[in-house]
């Protein structure tokens, strides 16, 4: 008689002070422990953004479409919900007992969320699915065991729904007003944005169409749309890195772009933060020289900022409540330290904007809510306008306008709402 095969599902509920990726990778090498342990004689596949990043490298230097050839193109050129669902698909191919899957919902719009949260629950009756997490919102009811992981401390979740419900936000120190700017920019209009009936083409494909869109001085913006919508198309024209923003109608800081001003111009005028920025301090530059070359546009300190420069940086240390970290390198924060870090030093010059790409991925709940304590303040005591872009939205966050990208066969519209 043939041996029923046995399914185990359990959730782990990640903290961002965890090395997750080792953890991980004791369990597909066979070398779990604890609870985990069950899985040690069992065939696995991880499903995660390094792994589908793996698969992107791959395509491009052997052009092999390994996971894309019912696509008939290479996997960059689809969306991300495309990318996973094909990464998925391929994986359950291999015939695996279990699937780690690694906080599977970052950088999806809803409705590829919601697909892919249809798929992974209909395979869990024939896989054991590990799912990892940082949000509890992406929690799947089916999945009945779970732990929480924090500094590597494994511990039994007995009661999901009362884990759940327990859960506490935390704030930045709100009784302390961000610091003054150093200095006041002088611009030539409130408008510091503003397209007028814009579209963006490549070769025949439409981005955008007929984008009009004004952010003025002081002004709160959430950008939304689903994945390929457009919506890093717009911001690569706000920051000056998008050739398509010449002959366009397209006004920045009060100057029609391609009227004589430099990329370098419009930079100094733009806070930004993305994930990806946090590669860029790999080196062992201090916290506090991390924050300090937000008044440089620097990747690190290559002269000697000046007294009132460090006293500032210090100030917005003491908000993010940070101070005691201010001698370690940058590398060596945690997750969540280093995205509340990148947010200071985007602020240090008081930037007439600010722009916050996807500010919250990865981040835990813990940590998403003191940073959206940090940008609410930013908003209500600077005069730093806040272009704040994201797939989710958030609870708490104090977004006063909204900018929505609607994709069409002839491109994106965009709609205020």
């Amino acid at each position: 008689m043939a041996l029923t095969k046995q399914i185990n599902h359990w959730a782990i509920f990640l903290s961002n002070n965890t090395d997750r990726i080792s953890f991980v990778d004791k369990i597909v090498k066979g070398r779990a422990t604890d609870q985990f342990s069950i899985f040690n004689q069992q065939k696995g596949v991880l499903f995660s953004l390094i792994t589908l990043n793996n698969f992107i490298e791959d395509d491009e230097r052997h052009s092999d479409w390994v996971l894309t050839k019912d696509y008939n193109r290479g996997i960059r050129n689809l969306s991300s919900g495309e990318q996973k669902k094909a990464l998925l698909s391929y994986l359950l191919n291999q015939k695996p007992d279990f699937i780690i899957l690694d906080n599977p919902f970052d950088n999806l719009d809803i409705a590829a969320q919601e697909s892919l949260r249809i798929l992974i629950e209909e395979i869990n009756t024939t896989i054991s699915i590990i799912l990892l997490i940082s949000r509890n919102r992406d929690y799947l009811p089916f999945i009945k065991k779970a732990v929480s992981l924090c500094q590597d401390k494994i511990e039994l979740i007995d009661d999901i729904d009362l884990y759940l419900s327990n859960q506490l936000s935390s704030k930045t120190n709100t009784n302390q007003s961000i610091p003054k700017p150093l200095t006041e920019y002088r611009l030539n209009s409130s408008e510091l944005v503003s397209f007028k009936n814009v579209t963006v083409r490549y070769e025949d494909r439409v981005i955008v169409r007929d984008i009009n869109w004004t952010i003025n001085a002081g002004e709160f913006w959430q950008l939304i749309g689903p994945n390929g919508s457009g919506k890093t198309t717009l911001l690569t024209m706000i920051n000056g890195d998008n050739p398509k923003a010449y002959n366009q109608d397209l006004t920045l800081f009060g100057r029609r772009k391609g009227s004589g001003e430099t990329v370098w111009e419009i930079k100094q005028k733009i806070g930004y933060l993305t994930p990806a920025m946090t590669e860029l301090f790999s080196t062992l530059h201090t916290l506090e020289e991390m924050i300090v070359s937000g008044f440089l546009d620097s990747i690190g300190l290559y002269k000697y900022p000046t007294d009132i420069q460090m006293r500032l940086a210090n100030e917005w240390l003491e908000i993010i409540e940070l101070s005691h970290l201010k001698r370690r390198p940058f590398c060596k924060l945690s997750l969540g330290q280093q995205r509340l870090a990148l947010v200071a030093r985007a602020m240090v010059k008081h930037p007439p904007l600010l722009i916050l790409d996807e500010a919250m991925s990865g981040l835990d709940d813990h940590n998403v809510s003191i940073a959206i304590s940090l940008i609410n303040k930013i908003a209500a005591e600077s005069k730093t306008a806040i272009l704040y872009v994201s797939h989710r939205s958030e609870e708490g966050l104090s977004a006063k306008n909204i900018f929505e990208l609607m994709p069409s066969e002839k491109g994106s519209i965009g709609k205020i709402r």
